[in-house]
């Protein structure tokens, strides 16, 4: 089952045969390959001949001598017979050494459209973005939404499966969970190997495999390399801070975890000590740990990717000794937000909207659960998450 990213599409619609690179970004397996195919299919609807479409996947064994980037730039060009616009798909562009070459001399020659792909962050922070400053538009790509997975409100049963599976495109051809987590755990090993190990040249394979469970038991909370490094000592293991920093910045170069500042809502400063990371998709945490079990931090961390598919920039609040689970600004508003599985008592309902409550600007404020009874007060909006993961957005 394709599902259609109708969401990517129209963004890129508003680029399309304009002079800028069209980059997409992110996690391996969430559908950058197939949204490139729903790309050149919105093409083709236009009129465009399909000799004008060179598309190359470049983890394709029968691509492998176009790694070369001098062979790709030959590929490319002999196929480029006319003077019409070429449109030009390359699929993890980052398996080739010295792509930017490629991607350079083909954007200069003006009769081109490129679209590129890759699954690690750093892809534009060398000489690609140095050649090309200012013609990059950039697109990051998260697995499936909850209401790009269901077309109608989905039940409270739908929503805990798509807690416990998340949304990668893959695993929903399968109906047998045990089918769908082996396909994830697969996933999710590539990652690691391919992405991190090999990329990195990470030493202790182990080590940095439990290293990765401690986060993904920790998805949400404060962290600090003190606790971790206390943690594994008592576990018979030796980790320095430096070498958890570098597992984290490679666990975030390759999509597969965010980490989130904090902010001092009174002091109106970044907070450098105790970030909180969030896992890309829950359909990894699930591999080891429970979602359903864990269900606040599973909340907490859905409502991150939506906000993070919606464009925000994203901080953790602290006021006086208290946390506000999300500040969200898009550049022209802020909010905050609070998520909580359930307001099931007065002690609950208090801790949840009292820091909202103390906040004096007139942003607005929200509070996420479970819940469908609505239990907004004072100004502050109380939403179910269902409801809030599908309404409509400008």
């Amino acid at each position: 089952m394709m599902i259609k990213r109708t969401q990517y599409i129209n963004e890129v619609k508003q680029v399309m045969d304009k002079h800028v690179i069209k980059v997409l970004l992110g996690m391996r397996r969430v559908g950058k390959s197939t949204l490139l195919i729903q790309i050149q299919d919105e093409l083709i609807k236009k009129g465009v001949s399909k000799d004008q479409i060179i598309s190359i996947n470049l983890e394709w064994l029968e691509h492998e001598e176009l790694k070369d980037y001098m062979k790709l730039h030959q590929y490319i060009s002999e196929k480029m017979v006319t003077d019409n616009t070429y449109y030009i798909f390359l699929d993890e562009i980052q398996e080739v050494n010295q792509f930017e070459k490629v991607i350079n001399s083909l954007h200069s020659k003006g009769h081109t459209d490129i679209y590129i792909t890759g699954s690690n962050s750093k892809l534009l922070s060398g000489e690609l973005a140095t050649y090309l400053t200012g013609r990059l538009y950039t697109i990051e790509i998260y697995p499936l939404s909850l209401n790009e997975i269901y077309n109608h409100r989905p039940s409270n049963h739908e929503f805990i499966d798509y807690i416990k599976s998340g949304g990668l495109p893959g695993s929903l051809q399968f109906d047998s969970e045990r089918t769908r987590k082996n396909y994830i755990m697969d996933m999710y090993q590539s990652i690691l190997l391919k992405d991190i190990v090999e990329r990195y040249h990470v030493k202790n394979i182990d080590l940095f495999k439990r290293f990765m469970q401690y986060l993904l038991n920790n998805i949400g909370q404060t962290f600090s390399a003190g606790t971790i490094t206390k943690y594994l000592k008592n576990e018979g293991r030796k980790l320095s801070r430096e070498t958890i920093y570098q597992y984290i910045e490679a666990a975030k170069n390759s999509y597969l975890i965010y980490s989130v500042s904090r902010f001092n809502v009174k002091g109106k400063e970044v907070l450098r000590a105790n970030e909180k990371y969030y896992i890309n998709d829950l359909g990894i945490r699930q591999l080891y740990f429970n979602n359903e079990k864990d269900i606040g931090q599973a909340l907490e961390n859905i409502v991150f990717i939506e906000l993070k598919r919606r464009g925000y920039t994203i901080e953790v609040g602290k006021y006086d000794d208290k946390e506000i689970d999300f500040i969200a600004s898009d550049g022209s508003s802020t909010m905050y937000i609070q998520v909580t599985y359930l307001l099931a008592s007065d002690s609950t309902i208090k801790r949840e909207f009292s820091v909202l409550e103390a906040i004096e600007d007139n942003f607005p404020k929200f509070v996420i659960s479970m819940d469908e009874v609505n239990h907004s007060r004072n100004g502050i909006i109380h939403k179910n998450i269902i409801e809030f993961l599908y309404e409509k957005r400008d």
